[in-house]
């Protein structure tokens, strides 16, 4: 299955065909909708102007769910189309969190637990036991220079047999992500943090796009 997503993620309409059928999931030869992992929510995605109800990952594959009576067969040529609106936000909450992600582990070096992005903002929880607000004021100050300096944001394959996928700055970090990424840093802009303790040693930062 070729990941579009990876390829181009910048492109909302795709045609591909069909590959298989198991009741309500189908299989395409390509696709463009990304599928939840590492905490970055799925795409929005219509094929043929159904709706994408689910989509799950097998191995490297990618199975969507279809509204019951969808009428696909193995062979049929489809139009695949994604929520433009929501892929860019998502892709530029994802970076900042990514960034931010990296930012902090230069700085203080500590055990991540969890990560969710959406298109409203992101999020990642940390191990530790004094308040991480304490430390914003430089985070952003080195989060600024990153963005204003327009750096490329390069992606490819740690390995291609498995799709394992990296991201990565020159001077500044590489780093294990099969995510959709935008293509430079000035792209992703500027962010708020808010800090958060969702529960005992654990300090959460929520992270959102500033405008």
């Amino acid at each position: 299955m070729q990941k579009v997503f990876w390829d181009d993620p910048y492109q909302t309409v795709l045609n591909t065909r069909v590959k298989e059928v198991n009741g309500a999931e189908v299989l395409f030869e390509q696709t463009i909708a990304y599928s939840f992992s590492g905490g970055q929510e799925s795409d929005l995605a219509h094929i043929n102007q159904m709706q994408v109800l689910n989509s799950r990952k097998e191995g490297v594959l990618i199975y969507y769910e279809l509204p019951a009576g969808h009428g696909l067969q193995p062979g049929d040529e489809v139009e695949m189309k994604i929520d433009w609106d929501r892929r860019y936000k998502l892709m530029r909450q994802h970076f900042a969190a990514e960034l931010i992600l990296e930012l902090v582990t230069k700085k203080l070096n500590l055990p991540k637990v969890g990560a969710h992005i959406s298109e409203s903002k992101s999020r990642i929880d940390f191990v530790w036991d004094q308040n991480i607000s304490s430390i914003f004021e430089e985070i952003l100050s080195e989060y600024q220079k990153i963005i204003q300096a327009d750096l490329p944001i390069q992606t490819g394959f740690f390995d291609e047999v498995t799709q394992r996928r990296y991201w990565k700055i020159d001077g500044f970090a590489e780093v294990h992500c099969g995510g959709t990424h935008v293509r430079s840093t000035k792209e992703v802009g500027m962010v708020n943090l808010k800090r958060v303790n969702p529960g005992k040693g654990i300090q959460r930062i929520e992270i959102r796009l500033a405008e």
